[in-house]
């Protein structure tokens, strides 16, 4: 019921918000792929219920009070982790997110790594109208270099980023190799002994 809860605050907190890609989808589509991709890959209910909650500080205004009280304190704790400093320039916070990676929680961890793929399979596959190649591009090795912070995470959703990234990249007409993007290549890149469905991602 708690993950249920989160999911209904989300599509309430974010009804009004699309997504900055060409399809202009609702934004919620996006939080319920990072709450699925965290529960697919093993998270816990609080994990889950924060992944839908992930931006509902940042975008909406909504207070770590007002998470707080509906679904606890380590919920609204993880959001924060995830939730950038509007104060700062967009190339500070591309660079706060780099650096504090490797010291988030292992929840927040999980959670950034879901968003990550999420956002560049976006790239992919409905990239804002206005962002260039080169612009695109840049967003991918951004979000490399975040997902570099938070290796030894969950071999699962690395995987998944990897995958992401390759597509993206070659979407937009770039070698993810020349990009010195951390890809393996054929079936040695998939995670073996693993409790997942695939098709399920």
């Amino acid at each position: 019921m708690k993950i249920l809860k989160a999911a209904r605050h989300a599509s309430l907190w974010h009804a009004n918000q699309r997504r900055k890609g060409a399809s202009r989808e609702p934004y919620v589509n996006h939080l319920i792929e990072v709450a699925h991709l965290v529960s697919a890959a093993g998270a816990g209910e609080d994990v889950i219920c924060a992944a839908f909650l992930h931006d509902a500080i940042e975008d909406q205004g909504i207070s770590e009070a007002t998470i707080g009280s509906l679904f606890g304190a380590d919920v609204a704790a993880l959001v924060c982790e995830v939730t950038d400093n509007k104060l700062l320039s967009k190339a500070e916070r591309k660079a706060v997110q780099i650096a504090i990676a490797p010291k988030l929680s292992p929840g927040a961890k999980f959670i950034r790594l879901a968003d990550k793929i999420s956002n560049v399979r976006s790239v992919e596959l409905s990239p804002p109208t206005d962002w260039s190649i080169e612009r695109r591009l840049d967003y991918i090795a951004f979000c490399s270099k975040v997902v570099a912070g938070l290796r030894g995470t969950n071999v699962v959703l690395e995987w998944l980023y990897d995958e992401a990234a390759r597509a993206a990249h070659e979407a937009n007409g770039s070698d993810p190799l020349s990009a010195n993007a951390p890809f393996e290549s054929g079936d040695q890149a998939r995670p073996r002994q693993i409790s997942i469905n695939w098709n399920r991602l």
